[in-house]
């Protein structure tokens, strides 16, 4: 299979309103960003090393749900910047060799879009079939028994006492879901990819990739279902593969290896894996049974084992463990074990994606009752990036739009950039390995046998072999990867880094992860 820089890269998501504020309004921007792209990479080992940023939504929105209710595809929000500051962003990350891909949003508008403001106005409004309309049930109430995502907002319908119908959401009542049925909404979001990418843009992660078609009788979902089965009527319906391959088509027209990253809300395997097509849907799709799992050695071997199988020889895989929507990894797994998840994050066979603040070690912020925003509870995981120990951490002159960790004055790249045991120093380790190494970068997965409590892998290309062991529990266990002498190329145990090791058998310590190669 021909690697491309999608497949060999790191990604790096940033949540703009979260990263870096340049005007001190307490909300990160744009040109915040760029202020920052030199930690990400500049070019040396003291930098991150990353390949490529994810922007979360930037375009202009009301932020009932934080951008990913658009009110206008093509423009940025003024609290974020301007096209101008966009088309400079991607200038500067592209200049340092970083990809950019930002947020596509093609399941729902905002309320207040010109679309919607078009489709409400009448029943007989040319944009009314944009959107899904129905009447209430006889007796009243809304047509069927869909349910919103966001557990508070409760159904998925809400009626519009103009007309006198109900319109969909599956999020919230300002995010009304758009009519993937109907061809013009299919060329307007083609126009929406197109713009972007005629600004250089290198892809989308797609939002809510697999819940676009909907099932056009509006049946009501089964009441009993059994291991997914029978499957509901909203979510993950086949023609929506049709789509998929139509925006491969748009971005296999542009030169640069175009890609998209989904995101699948699929619990069944088999059919996550369906969303790469014959090649000629997803370039990548979002595993997120991999950031589900506890932390066991078991239980991410055999997600990894699974996928692996499942994986059709043209599809590549990529892994994630924390995002926007989802508590931070160090908040769930513990702080001691970060390292260990760095380590098997940037060292399995795939495309990993990093979440900003990930590189040090950000945790869940508990968020007093009096500024929690978010109606789903995510505040905790976009609070301000940590950069430094001054006031604010660095990331804002004014009053930050969620409060910082307690623990910022300590954990924050600052502090970390020149120690080499810190967890910063680790990513940056790993990162820059992975470019010297073919068999990281694009190499074979095997899964090595190893005692209980341990996950280890070796991985091959053009003659390169690493192995990798990694100690999910809290005694020392031994390890014996291959025969002959290695070296330790990285460990979570800085002092450990170039140290020999008899590959027939070595210790690894608590929640220890290293990198080994055959001398």
């Amino acid at each position: 299979m021909r690697s491309v820089w999608w497949q060999e890269g790191v990604f790096y998501q940033i949540y703009p309103r979260s990263f870096q504020d340049s005007n001190g309004d307490g909300i990160g921007d744009l040109e915040g960003i760029i202020a920052r792209l030199d930690h990400l990479n500049d070019g040396t080992a003291r930098s991150l090393g990353v390949d490529a940023i994810w922007l979360s939504p930037f375009y202009r929105s009301p932020m009932a749900d934080f951008g990913y209710d658009v009110a206008h595809y093509t423009d940025v929000d003024p609290i974020f910047g301007t096209v101008s500051d966009f088309d400079r962003l991607v200038a500067e990350a592209h200049r340092r060799k970083i990809r950019v891909i930002v947020d596509l949003v093609p399941g729902h508008t905002s309320n207040q879009h010109p679309w919607f403001l078009a489709s409400r106005s009448s029943r007989e409004d040319p944009k009314r079939d944009w959107y899904i309309w129905a009447d209430p049930r006889p007796g009243g109430g809304p047509p069927n028994n869909w349910r919103s995502v966001f557990r508070r907002a409760g159904a998925a319908w809400t009626l519009d006492a103009h007309t006198g119908q109900y319109y969909l959401h599956h999020f919230l009542p300002e995010q009304p879901d758009l009519n993937w049925w109907n061809d013009q909404v299919r060329g307007a979001i083609d126009d929406v990819m197109r713009f972007w990418l005629d600004r250089a843009v290198d892809g989308f992660r797609v939002d809510v990739a697999s819940g676009l078609i909907r099932d056009q009788q509006l049946r009501n979902n089964p009441r009993l279902r059994f291991r997914g089965w029978p499957r509901l009527r909203n979510w993950d319906l086949d023609e929506v593969h049709e789509i998929h391959r139509r925006w491969r088509k748009v971005l296999d027209s542009y030169p640069g290896e175009r890609m998209a990253v989904g995101e699948i809300g699929v619990r069944d395997l088999r059919r996550l894996v369906r969303y790469y097509g014959a090649d000629d849907e997803l370039q990548l799709s979002f595993n997120f049974h991999f950031l589900e799992q506890p932390w066991k050695a078991d239980r991410f071997q055999r997600v990894v084992e699974r996928w692996e199988a499942l994986l059709p020889s043209a599809a590549w895989p990529d892994y994630t463990l924390s995002n926007h929507d989802r508590s931070r990894a160090t908040t769930r797994y513990g702080e001691e074990r970060a390292g260990a998840a760095a380590v098997m994050l940037l060292t399995l066979r795939g495309t990993p994606f990093v979440y900003y603040g990930e590189e040090i070690g950000m945790v869940d912020v508990p968020i007093p009752r009096d500024r929690i925003l978010d109606i789903d509870g995510r505040d905790p995981e976009r609070t301000p990036m940590q950069w430094d120990g001054s006031v604010n951490a660095g990331f804002t002159t004014g009053a930050p739009w969620l409060p910082l960790a307690a623990d910022a004055p300590k954990r924050n790249v600052a502090a970390q950039r020149d120690d080499p045991a810190s967890l910063f120093s680790l990513y940056r380790r790993l990162i820059w390995l992975r470019k010297e190494s073919a068999a990281l970068r694009r190499g074979s997965y095997r899964t090595l046998p190893a005692p209980s409590g341990v996950f280890a892998y070796a991985r091959e290309a053009e003659g390169e072999r690493v192995f990798v062991a990694l100690n999910f529990g809290k005694a020392r266990r031994r390890v014996s990867p291959g025969s002959g002498e290695g070296r330790v190329l990285v460990s979570t145990d800085h002092a450990r880094d170039g140290d020999g090791v008899d590959l027939g058998g070595f210790a690894l310590a608590a929640d220890e992860g290293v990198v080994v190669a055959p001398r």
